[in-house]
């Protein structure tokens, strides 16, 4: 079996969308919790394994894997069924254009607008917000013929949209009017080995 460390903070999306991975492929690991408050991911061990000092940083054996989004290419190809990262050419194209989209628009809409509230940042939310709005509508437009965002099956491109978008009402950022996407996210859930993303009473969930 893999000896597998996971660094995370527990309400850190990024982190949620590795470990939650790590549970539907039933991989067993070691968590580490980074005390971001702490300035912990700013000290010289921290910076040696991630240099851009971000959770979540994943070691295997002697491998040390950093960016949530590279963790899930390298967990799927390493140890998961070919449908969560498919080799095809097409396959393996759409399921990175979500994983920009995830790094993109997605990073800078849900993910900072839930950021600024559960964190009390000093930032306009409003672009977030609109941002994360224009996101949901393309998600629920893709997720009208399909169960997934790539397709019938789950791939690591729904992996990496779950967490922020679970949790985007605590950014201010209602899903009601996307009922394709909640449907969605009631898919993601039923997925065998899934692991739910802490909640937190703020935002629209106050």
């Amino acid at each position: 079996m893999p000896t597998l460390t996971l660094h995370r903070m527990a309400l850190s999306g990024h982190s949620h969308r590795v470990e939650t991975f790590l549970h539907l492929l039933q991989l067993p690991y070691t968590a580490v919790d980074v005390d971001l408050r702490g300035g912990v991911h700013k000290a010289p061990a921290f910076l040696a394994m991630n240099p851009f000092g971000q959770v979540p940083v994943l070691q295997d054996g002697d491998l040390t894997l950093a960016d949530s989004n590279a963790i899930l290419v390298y967990l799927a190809m390493r140890y998961g069924p070919a449908h969560w990262y498919p080799t095809d050419p097409v396959g393996a194209a759409r399921v990175q254009r979500w994983l920009s989209v995830a790094a993109g628009e997605l990073a800078h809409g849900a993910a900072l607008a839930r950021g600024a509230v559960l964190f009390q940042r000093p930032v306009d939310t409003a672009p977030l917000i609109a941002r994360a709005h224009a996101l949901l509508a393309l998600m629920e437009q893709t997720l009208g013929p399909t169960p997934f965002l790539t397709g019938e099956q789950p791939t690591i491109a729904d992996i990496a949209h779950y967490s922020y978008t679970a949790r985007a009402p605590e950014g201010n950022i209602s899903l009601e009017n996307y009922p394709n996407v909640r449907g969605w996210l009631a898919r993601m859930e039923a997925l065998p080995g899934f692991l739910p993303f802490a909640s937190t009473r703020v935002g629209l969930n106050a």
